[in-house]
């Protein structure tokens, strides 16, 4: 699901990167964690911690 190019729509619909790109902000920018919880027939949920206080500076 997070990787580049996964997409379930038709093939030249999208790019299928916006869940890519945002693992890798929250990964590796902020060196947080995303995962998703789902259920059958009940829905999917995006999970995102960031954490409060960064272990070294963010380049800017």
């Amino acid at each position: 699901m997070f990787d580049p190019f996964f997409t379930t729509k038709p093939i030249g619909k999208d790019t299928g990167m916006g869940l890519s790109i945002s693992y890798k902000i929250v990964m590796e920018k902020h060196h947080g964690k995303i995962w998703c919880d789902s259920t059958l027939r009940e829905g999917s949920k995006f999970v995102i911690e960031i954490p409060v206080h960064q272990s070294e500076p963010i380049p800017s």
